[in-house]
Parts: structure tokens; C-alpha cells; sequence
């Protein structure tokens, strides 16, 4: 056994291979590929292994950026609904949260989901319910008017999610703050 610059270890024969890997030898050199073929698999799952545990591990190490980072999106959200972008763009998009934050959209939803619970989609549907509410108890607009301005394309959509969310149709909302 030999060291070589390109390779870790050359091998004068196979009984080397299994001597230093601590493997039986093969009763057929076929199976010596396989014995290689496996440790590789085993040594790149290992691999994979511990850069998920890493990547993961940084949601709970950095609490204070990823608050910042929630911080932000609140803020960019709250804008696009105060400056009536949904009248022009329509609901804001997880695609248009990640281009606003320079994240990829995978990145923001193991963000979210380590800090809330929730992915990205179902924090614009909680954002979208609460401006509603907001709108059916303070305003005297119609259904229709609130889904408009929220962004949606149709009010039966708007509806559809809101009961989905609350229990109750926006019309019931109203009446039962209103009573």
C-alpha cells in the first residue's frame, strides 16, 4: 500500500483494500465493487446526513437574525397591503417575499416554519385573514369591495379562505362583531 498525491491510498492488491478497511475478503473479486460501491453510498449518506443536521441546526442558533429576518417580512407585507400593491399586483406571492428579502423560497420556508410553525404561503393567508378583519370590523365595505382590495380575483375565493381559517364566512364575522 502506497500513498499517492490523486488518490487517498493505492492498493498492491485486494487483500490490502480489506485489510485497512477492516472487510473480509471476498470469495470473488466482483464483490470487492460491491464492498466499494456500499462504502461509498454509506460515507456520502453520512455526508448528507450531517449537512441536513447543520443546516437545520443554524434556525436555532441564530434566533436573533431569523427575528430580524420575520421582522422584515411583517414590514414588507404591512407595505404591500397599506400601499394598496394588491390592487395592482394581487395577493403578494412567496416569490415576491423572497425577491424583497433576497432569500430562495425553500431558505424562507424552513425560516418560517423554525420561528412560527407555519411556511410562507399560510403566513401571507394568516396576514391576508387579519387585514380582513380588520377591514369587516372597521368599514362598511361590502364582501366584495374587502376582497378587491386585498387582492383577490374574485370574492368567492376570498370567502373560501376566510371561512377555511376562521370558522365563520365574512359575512357571519361581521355580524357577530357587530352584535
Amino acid at each position: 500500500m502506497k500513498k499517492d498525491e490523486k488518490t487517498l491510498y493505492k492498493f498492491e492488491s485486494l487483500t490490502d483494500f480489506h485489510r485497512v478497511f477492516g472487510l473480509q475478503k471476498p470469495l470473488h473479486p466482483l464483490i470487492s465493487f460491491i464492498d466499494i460501491a456500499s462504502m461509498k453510498y454509506k460515507a456520502s449518506e453520512l455526508l448528507l446526513n450531517y449537512s441536513n443536521r447543520f443546516y437545520k441546526r443554524q434556525f436555532i442558533t441564530r434566533k436573533a437574525a431569523h427575528n430580524d429576518l420575520l421582522q422584515k417580512l411583517e414590514t414588507i407585507l404591512d407595505d404591500y397591503f397599506d400601499n394598496q400593491k394588491s390592487l395592482k399586483q394581487g395577493i403578494p406571492t412567496v416569490q415576491y417575499l423572497t425577491d424583497q428579502l433576497n432569500l430562495s423560497a425553500s431558505y424562507l420556508g424552513d425560516m418560517m416554519r423554525a420561528l412560527t410553525g407555519q411556511n410562507a404561503q399560510q403566513h401571507i393567508h394568516h396576514k391576508l385573514v387579519e387585514k380582513a378583519k380588520e377591514q369587516l370590523s372597521a368599514s362598511n365595505l361590502s364582501v366584495a369591495e374587502i376582497a378587491y382590495q386585498l387582492g383577490f380575483g374574485h370574492p368567492q375565493s376570498f370567502s373560501r379562505l376566510f371561512k377555511t381559517k376562521t370558522n365563520f364566512s365574512p359575512v357571519e364575522f361581521r355580524a357577530s362583531f357587530n352584535s
